[in-house]
């Protein structure tokens, strides 16, 4: 397969589309369902595992840098995005998901996808225990929580070309007392930081490497992000338009249930 087939063009596009309804309505970057995708589509090219994870984690984050400035202007619309504490989040995330991005590089495919399957389940396990909505606003104002926070979500959106949410949500709902559809909003600001700094650190440490895809900026390759791209931003706004017509309960309970999914099937469980 070459990434100019027609069956190669399609799916990238409709894994573009799907990525931005659940990104708008999970407040979730998407890069645990574009970086699966994309890693065995590389691989039908004949590009090296450990090239076609990393390339794949690169573009996916790339996408989502996109994907999260379109939910969040959709969710500050609503009045869901506090923006002082996603500030926080997103600075120190942002320097530490550069960092995650540097360790990705010297790490195998295996590696990789286990170590990104066992994060998003034992998170979607966690989130799965909490309320959706809270009784009252407990959210706190002392920043050292919130820049622990951003530590975690920025170093794994790095590390594993995610842009936080899967981390960053049940952060938010378990320890930090939002509710669903704040931890959504806010999640989704945080993570036009966090994509930012991964970004630039999948090109920095990618730049030179030999065997990379044509049009490839460093483990960004352009053509993937365009296809990926450009339908995930036109459907991510429609996602959060959703988002606010759904019961929390039932969204928390979607968000869990991909989680898991995905998880199980970068171990290998499928």
């Amino acid at each position: 397969m070459t990434p100019t087939e027609p069956f190669y063009l399609v799916i990238l596009i409709f894994t573009g589309a799907f990525t931005g309804i659940i990104s708008g309505l999970l407040g979730v970057g998407g890069g645990f369902v574009m970086t699966p995708v994309q890693y065995w589509l590389l691989q039908e090219t004949d590009l090296q595992p450990d090239l076609a994870i990393r390339v794949a984690l690169g573009t996916s984050l790339f996408v989502v840098l996109l994907n999260a400035v379109s939910v969040t202007l959709k969710y500050q619309q609503k009045h869901a995005v506090l923006w002082k504490q996603a500030i926080i989040m997103g600075i120190s995330g942002s320097v530490f998901s550069f960092g995650g991005a540097a360790v990705a590089s010297y790490l195998s495919a295996s590696t990789l996808s286990t170590i990104f399957g066992v994060v998003v389940i034992i998170g979607a396990l966690r989130t799965y225990m909490m309320p959706a909505v809270r009784e009252k606003d407990e959210i706190s104002s002392n920043p050292i929580p919130y820049i622990l926070a951003g530590i975690s979500i920025g170093f794994f959106s790095g590390l594993l070309g995610i842009g936080g949410g899967v981390i960053g949500i049940p952060i938010m709902l378990i320890f930090l007392n939002f509710d669903m559809r704040k931890a959504v909003g806010t999640s989704a600001a945080v993570i036009i930081f966090t994509s930012f700094g991964g970004s630039i650190g999948y090109i920095a440490n990618g730049w030179g490497q030999p065997g990379l895809p044509p049009y490839s900026l460093g483990y960004i390759n352009l053509i993937d992000w365009i296809l990926l791209a450009v339908p995930g931003f036109l459907a991510a706004r429609r996602g959060a338009e959703f988002a606010h017509l759904v019961n929390p309960e039932h969204l928390k309970h979607l968000f869990v249930l991909l989680m898991i999914y995905i998880g199980l099937k970068m171990i290998g469980f499928f």
